[in-house]
């Protein structure tokens, strides 16, 4: 569909040029008749027309398409020729400014499908290298195949490219270290992530930790108040 859309916009552009080029044309012959036009007659007959050689060979062409073969050197055009030729021109030239004004906004409209669909794609693109981080994320885990087709293989290199060297190195070295810890440590730090990862498992930990503390808290309170009372007695047992 993107292809499609930019060889229309294509044809388009060079229709648009060729039309572009052939209204500066046609007024530049329209303003070489107006100039002509403006240029006094001879009054002596059979005088040549002093501008006769400076008309154009299209406009000598629609003259003999419509007032039959083009005059002689020596002789000049009819009285109304040039005003209807000048009018035949105008309103030609109008529709050919319509149809640029038209083409243009073909062209606009062309464009703006393009850079649409352009960001579509590119939206699509990235969506897909999400879908692949995913996939490779599932695949990590023991049990999980490794096969892979033709598309896994092509956003996997584009997942590759977007990767920054620097967390890549990084990643691996935490893998490293984490490889190189004691059972203990790997179960602690497990259960460390485990709690911090779940909402629930943060709030009975925090309860938890706090019913232990108020715990050890009383548990020495009762400790120190009994050796305090245990004191008291024995320095009034003495007294006695």
């Amino acid at each position: 569909r993107c292809a499609e859309l930019q060889i229309q916009l294509t044809e388009a552009v060079s229709t648009l040029a060729g039309q572009k080029e052939l209204v500066a044309k046609l007024e530049h012959d329209l303003s070489t008749i107006q100039a002509l036009s403006a240029v006094p007659r001879p009054d002596a007959e059979g005088a040549a027309s002093p501008g006769l050689e400076k008309i154009p060979e299209p406009i000598k062409e629609a003259t003999a398409l419509f007032y039959g073969p083009p005059p002689s050197p020596g002789t000049s055009f009819p009285e109304g020729q040039v005003d209807s030729l000048l009018s035949i021109i105008s309103s030609q030239r109008e529709r050919f400014r319509a149809k640029n004004q038209e083409l243009e906004g073909e062209n606009r409209l062309l464009q703006h499908t393009v850079h649409a669909l352009q960001s579509e794609l590119d939206n699509l693109r990235a969506d897909n290298i999400k879908l692949y981080e995913k996939i490779k994320f599932l695949q990590s885990y023991p049990g999980r195949g490794s096969s892979r087709d033709d598309t896994e293989q092509r956003y996997s290199s584009q997942y590759e490219e977007r990767l920054d060297p620097f967390s890549s190195f990084s990643r691996k070295e935490r893998q490293r270290k984490y490889l190189s810890l004691s059972p203990w440590d790997k179960a602690t730090l497990s259960m460390g992530r485990l709690i911090l990862s779940n909402k629930t498992a943060r709030t009975v930990a925090f309860f938890y930790t706090l019913f232990l503390h108020c715990l050890v808290f009383l548990v020495l309170y009762k400790t120190a108040w009994s050796e305090s009372v245990g004191r008291d007695c024995a320095a009034f047992c003495a007294k006695k």
